[in-house]
């Protein structure tokens, strides 16, 4: 059985390629930060635009067995679960940090 989730901190790196026009961008994805239970998840080098990194990590965290009755809108939901949600997104990174993000 998984912790019990109160905090979900999601923070991204994003490029564009302005050869094609595309957004992309990787993640971390912590649980429950700063306490005794605190697991982070990775959220590889991905397309997508906008809030893209939140919808992604949540789906991440679902996957992980986290939140696994999540669904709809990320804000909406863990405001309804008491849950403490925290993004921040870096714009215009270098490709070579985005894709390395998190892995080191």
């Amino acid at each position: 059985m998984k912790t019990k989730v109160e905090t979900i901190d999601i923070i991204a790196k994003e490029w564009f390629d302005k050869v094609n026009g595309n957004s992309y961008f990787s993640a971390t994805v912590t649980v429950n930060f700063g306490t005794d239970t605190e697991k982070t998840i990775l959220v590889p080098f991905t397309g997508g635009y906008g809030e893209s990194y939140v919808y992604e990590g949540m789906k991440q965290l679902k996957q992980g067995g986290y939140c696994t009755e999540y669904s709809g809108c990320p804000s909406r939901w863990c405001r309804e679960n008491g849950i403490l949600l925290r993004t921040y997104k870096t714009e215009n990174c270098k490709k070579r940090d985005v894709i390395t993000w998190g892995q080191e």
